[in-house]
């Protein structure tokens, strides 16, 4: 037997419970068809851009934020109460829409596309903008702001209105942060004509990069690849002590290549493995944040990286091989730190594993599932390869149709493989022939098309999903695109003002004074031979970097976190002499715990939910079981070695570094759950904890260092451990 299958339906419910950016309002069967349209045109939109070549880059961005910021005013209601109320056509609310939300939806795409529209004459308005485009670019701010607070909440756009004030405002401020200030005629100006503001980098990354790999997350969960992912896990792990929760932390690290989502991975994978967590024995709390832990890995985890590694690539102008590569070892390192935790757990109180009858037969599932990785290994091989990431979503796409429509779970014919050879055979030809000219590959792709629904039709061949099943992906995938895509213009506000007043540098240049004022003084109470006051400066600003970055991120979206961060601390820590590479790693990996750390835990709250539990307490436990999370990005930035591709790798540091965190994290598991052997004393967890932090620091002194300080606790369970051991009878 296999794993309970996943029901889509019921995961798109339980997301739009607990993911404030999937709660869309009811409307009546005539709105839902006309929205349902747009969005699934938005998908086609980004599928042929990503196939056939994008626009030009201000219309396609255009292009994009029209659909996205028209779409919200038409999705979002304007309080969540009104979520509540049955959907019902009246005069001033047609389709259940109020006049004014189709008022914004269409102010909101005009004053977008205006940009596009004008865009021949753009280089003339730069610096000298026109009423007109004063007042269309004062619509979209103002729109674009409400349209983020209503598909993700206050925090954000209060970061933007406060960004602003600053930029109109400068000469009133106090020190270095004083400027000569900008009217609004200025400030709109350089944020809706430039590619400085909110048609920046941001935008540029989720219209060209980010929506598609949204949409072939979704497409290949439909398929049936995480149930794949899902049964592997079980097969794997499910076996051993507390076998349930090993599966969540396998199950999520493998559904984290395909969702960048903390709460969609929580709620897809949890959906199976919480219940059978607290069937066998973990506390509900424990069960909830087992996966809120394992499921925010899934944004840290190659080849997506949520929406991280495309962004790395735009700032860093560094290939996505570097990018991967450089996440590989931090990402094994959480999973491992959860893993251990989860493990010590089970032992210390003597939780089973799944039996042969709750275990699915892992030759049966591949068997069954094995075509579904086929749009995987083609998406991750032509990323590799060093083409486009958006071709090779475009391939992904194409190939998870192409496995879903053709092929069965169970009964394959010769006309099922002849068709998926046929086709795929078409989409090599399309990706990697070299073709220019667009009528040949429009040609070549209508022969699959032709081909596809001429087979499926004259065989009558019921695929894994059917037609409506693929539309309805489509849609879906666009759907999740929303709130992202409103988040990545209104941190081009951001940015716009950092740009436009250069509070960038000033913001790293108070930081590194604060950090290395509070060095000093706490240099003062500690031995000098032991101080290196450069080292010391930097680890004050890194700490200070995680804490904004945690606060940032509970109540905004990773991407727009790390964007954000990026542009206010990375500087700083570059001019500390961090590389840039490590600097982004780390501002990164603690944007992403703000989803385990209370009081704003999304990913926390939506596992307590399915769990039963208080969201507070396994919000708590799970950001308990991430501290691997926490404490990696500071080893790396004083041993980058351990990104494998920074600049001076060398085998000896990396062997080091990696084997202390290993040994390190195994100690700081073990005392956290009071547990190696047997049950831990007291003084046993806090020397762990001490020799823990030793070995993780890097170099072969302080790992050596804490092996030692360790051993009485070894020599001492090792001891009980033999003594609880039955006597063999004679």
């Amino acid at each position: 037997m296999t794993a309970p299958a996943i029901d889509d339906a019921q995961l798109q419910q339980l997301e739009s419970k607990y993911d404030p950016e999937m709660r869309f309002r009811p409307v009546t069967a005539g709105a839902a068809t006309f929205v349902g349209t747009l969005l699934i045109v938005l998908s086609l939109f980004h599928y042929y851009t990503a196939g056939f070549g994008l626009l030009q880059e201000i219309t396609h961005r255009g292009v994009h934020l029209a659909f996205v910021l028209g779409l919200i005013f038409l999705v979002f209601p304007q309080r969540h109460a009104l979520l509540e109320r049955p959907a019902e056509h009246r005069w001033y609310a047609p389709g259940s829409i109020p006049w004014f939300d189709w008022l914004l939806a269409l102010g909101i795409a005009a004053s977008v596309l205006y940009v596009p529209w004008i865009f021949d004459d753009l280089a003339f308005r730069v610096g000298n903008p026109s009423l007109t485009d004063v007042v269309m670019g004062s619509i979209l701010i103002i729109a674009l702001l409400e349209a983020t607070r209503r598909s993700m909440g206050w925090p954000l756009p209060v970061i933007a209105i406060v960004f602003m004030v600053y930029a109109l405002a400068g000469p009133h401020f106090p020190g270095l942060l004083k400027h000569a200030g900008a009217t609004w005629s200025q400030l709109v100006n350089h944020q809706y004509l430039t590619s400085q503001g909110i048609y920046g980098v941001a935008v540029g990354v989720v219209a060209t990069y980010v929506f598609h790999f949204v949409l072939f997350g979704v497409l290949a969960t439909r398929i049936g690849l995480g149930q794949l992912f899902l049964d592997v896990a079980s097969a794997i792990a499910g076996r051993f002590a507390g076998g349930p929760a090993k599966v969540s932390v396998f199950g999520s690290a493998m559904f984290g290549m395909l969702s960048g989502s903390s709460v969609a991975n929580a709620v897809t994978v949890g959906s199976l493995t919480i219940p059978a967590m607290i069937r066998v024995g973990y506390k509900r709390e424990f069960a909830g944040a087992v996966e809120a832990a394992s499921s925010t890995g899934g944004q840290i985890t190659p080849p997506v990286l949520g929406a991280a590694a495309f962004l790395m690539i735009e700032f860093l102008s560094v290939p996505y091989q570097t990018i991967i590569a450089a996440a590989a070892v931090p990402a094994f390192m959480h999973f491992f730190g959860v893993f251990m935790q989860v493990h010590f757990e089970a032992k210390r109180f003597g939780l089973r594993g799944l039996t042969p009858e709750e275990m699915p037969r892992l030759r049966e599932s591949f068997i069954a599932r094995w075509p579904t990785l086929i749009p995987l290994v083609l998406l991750v091989g032509i990323l590799v390869s060093g083409r486009t990431p958006y071709l090779a979503a475009f391939t992904g796409i194409s190939s998870c149709a192409i496995v879903g429509v053709v092929t069965r779970v169970k009964g394959n014919t010769a006309v099922n493989w002849g068709l998926l050879a046929v086709l795929h055979a078409l989409l090599v030809v399309l990706v990697f022939g070299g073709i220019e000219n667009e009528t040949v590959k429009l040609a070549i792709f209508g022969a699959g098309l032709v081909v596809a629904f001429a087979g499926v039709k004259a065989f009558g061949i019921q695929g894994r999903i059917g037609l409506g099943v693929l539309v309805e992906a489509f849609g879906t995938g666009a759907k999740y695109a929303l709130a992202v895509g409103a988040a990545a213009a209104t941190v081009g506000i951001v940015i716009g003002v950092v740009t436009l007043t250069g509070v960038g540098f000033k913001l790293s240049t108070i930081i590194t004074g604060a950090a290395q004022a509070v060095a000093g003084g706490v240099g003062g109470f500690l031995p000098a031979a032991l101080v290196d006051p450069k080292s010391l400066t930097l680890l004050v600003a890194l700490a200070m970097t995680g804490v904004v970055c945690i606060l940032l991120g509970a109540g905004i979206p990773t991407t727009a976190n790390y964007i954000i961060m990026v542009t206010v601390a990375a500087p700083t820590l570059v001019l500390l002499g961090v590389e840039p590479l490590v600097a982004h790693f780390f501002v990164f990996y603690y944007g992403v715990l703000a989803d385990i750390t209370p009081p704003v835990a999304l990913a926390a709250y939506a596992a307590a939910g399915m769990a039963g539990s208080d969201p507070f307490k396994t919000g708590n436990t799970a950001f308990r079981l991430g501290l691997a999370k926490a404490l990696v990005p500071f080893v790396f930035v004083f041993s980058p070695a351990l990104l494998i591709v920074t600049k001076g790798f060398t085998l000896y540091d990396f062997t080091v570094t990696f084997a202390g965190c290993v040994l390190g994290i195994t100690m700081l598991a073990a005392a956290l759950s009071k547990f190696f052997l047997v049950e831990m004393k007291r003084w046993e967890q806090l020397l762990c904890i001490a020799a823990a932090l030793l070995m993780i620091a890097p170099g072969l002194a302080s790992t050596l260092a804490g092996l030692v300080m360790v051993l009485p606790v070894l020599a001492r369970q090792l001891k009980d451990w033999r003594r609880a051991q039955p006597v063999p009878a004679r």
